[in-house]
Order: C-alpha cells, then structure tokens, then sequence
C-alpha cells in the first residue's frame, strides 16, 4: 500500500509543481500592489524563516557543515534572491503576469545545454526535439502580448530571473543533493531574508500597506510557494534529471497565462491554446523513457 502511495505522489508530483508555481507569479502581481518587490519579499522570507524555523525545531534535521552551509547559501541566492528578485521586480514595472513567466518559460533550453557540459547528463535527439517545440509553443502563448511598462527595467529584470534559476537549479542538483531539506532550506532562506532585507533598506521606501489582499497573497506565497513548490522542486531535483525537471517550467507561462485571463482578463486565444499544447507535449517528448 504505500509503495502504491510512494508510485502515486511521484507521478503527481511534476502536475502539483507546475499547478503551484505558476501561482507565484499571480500572488506577486496581488502582493505588489502593498509594497514594493524588494520590502515584500523581506516580509515574505521572515514568515518563511520563522515557519522553516518551527519545522527544524519539531524535526531535529542533520545540519549541514561549513561547505553545505556555503553551497546554501550560493543556491539561496540563485534560486531566491535574483530569480524571485527579478519577477517581482518585472512586475512592478507592468510587464503582464503572463509575459513575467515568458522568461523562465525559456529555462530547459538553456538548462539542458548546460547540463549536457556541467553535470555530464545526456540530452537524447528527441528531448531536444521535445526542447525546441516548447520554446515554439512559449513564443505562441506569448504572441501578440504588450510591451507596457517601464519595458527597460521589467525585461532585464526578467533576463536576471532565467538565468537565476537556471544556474540555481543546475547548483542545487550538483551540491546541495545530499543536505537534509530542512536545515538546508532554512540557511538558504535566512540567507535570502538578509538579502532582501539590504536591498529594501538601500533602494526603497519601506511603506507597507497592510490590506487583506496583500497580507493573504503574501501567505500564500510564503507557505504554499516557498514552503511547498520550493521543497517539491528540490524533490523532483533530487529524483530526476536536470533536463526533465526544466522542462516542466514550459507548462508554468501556459498555467500562469489561464489563471491571468481568469483573474486580470490578459489575452488568451486560439493560438496561445495552441502553444500550450505544444509545450505539453514537448514535456511529454523531454520526459519520454529511453
């Protein structure tokens, strides 16, 4: 029975990490709107720290030493500091919900050619079949979507998130495998909550408007994105190859674009269906068995 159950949540994994990330750019666009992304993001990882901090207290993980803490620490960064950094950021400079995911929707591409060298994974002709036809089908989810806002500000800041998690996520494969989950998470985020924290306390204002909006998007993100997502992807990092794991964020621009035309009313028509079909079954091609 439970190797039924252990066979079950493997499968359902990949589905309730995509299901879960794409909400992160939704929460940011809510979260936002309280505060600005650099003052949010330090409330956000002080809930996640003290959360974090009451799991290791019950559990009483393996703590990591000073080269695992170190390893952390450099993935924190990657995968928290520059990557959440950066979406935030491009959202507060009006680039669409939708078009903010285009970027890391970019991510297996890249990170299956860095793979490939890195970590020595082979990148089979029909994976990179699979690879090319999610980058299509992005491109088509994400036709036709206006350039508004500070574009300057809000695309760089989108170029710092893929590259961020692509090198965060190739990191934490490579050095951070054998750390326990918990007392690893918990450096990687109060390393995070200090970064943050520097950065409002130069470049803001610090003023926060304390509305129910606000206070339950930045709940949201906290337990179910940085608490949840966060642990199952380090999961599926852990369990699968770096190529597979990436090419789950093509299905992240489709998730999030439906979930921005249900709740912001962004574009969605036939032919951003259409690339959403693509990047399923470019997921399908990626993951295929050999």
């Amino acid at each position: 029975m439970k190797h039924d159950f252990d066979k079950l949540a493997a499968r359902a994994a990949p589905a309730v990490f995509v299901l879960l990330w794409s909400t992160g750019f939704i929460g940011t666009k809510y979260a936002i709107h309280g505060a600005q992304p650099l003052t949010y993001l330090t409330i956000r990882m002080v809930l996640v720290v003290i959360l974090m901090g009451i799991i290791v207290v019950i559990a009483r993980p393996k703590w990591p030493g000073r080269s695992g803490i170190f390893h952390s620490v450099v993935a924190s960064l990657l995968v928290h500091g520059f990557y959440l950094g950066g979406t935030a950021v491009a959202i507060a400079h009006s680039i669409p919900a939708g078009l903010s995911a285009l970027m890391p929707g970019l991510q297996p591409v890249l990170t299956s050619t860095l793979a490939n060298r890195w970590l020595g994974e082979r990148v089979t002709a029909i994976q990179w079949v699979g690879l090319l036809l999610g980058l299509g089908g992005v491109v088509l989810i994400m036709h036709n979507r206006p350039l508004t806002g500070d574009a300057g500000w809000g695309w760089l800041a989108s170029a710092v998130s893929l590259i961020s998690i692509t090198l965060g996520t190739l990191y934490q494969k490579r050095y951070c495998g054998g750390i326990d989950w918990r007392s690893g998470n918990l450096v990687q985020y109060i390393a995070v909550m200090i970064f943050f924290a520097i950065g409002a306390l130069l470049f803001e204002n610090n003023e926060v408007h304390w509305t129910q909006e606000f206070v339950l998007a930045v709940a949201w993100l906290a337990v179910v994105l940085s608490i949840g997502s966060i642990g199952l992807l380090y999961w599926l990092i852990r369990h699968s190859a770096a190529t597979s794991v990436a090419s789950l964020f093509y299905l992240v621009p489709a998730v999030t674009s439906i979930m921005a035309y249900a709740l912001f009313g962004e574009q969605l028509d036939a032919i951003a269906i259409a690339g959403m079909a693509a990047c399923a079954a470019a997921v399908l091609l990626v993951n295929r068995r050999a």
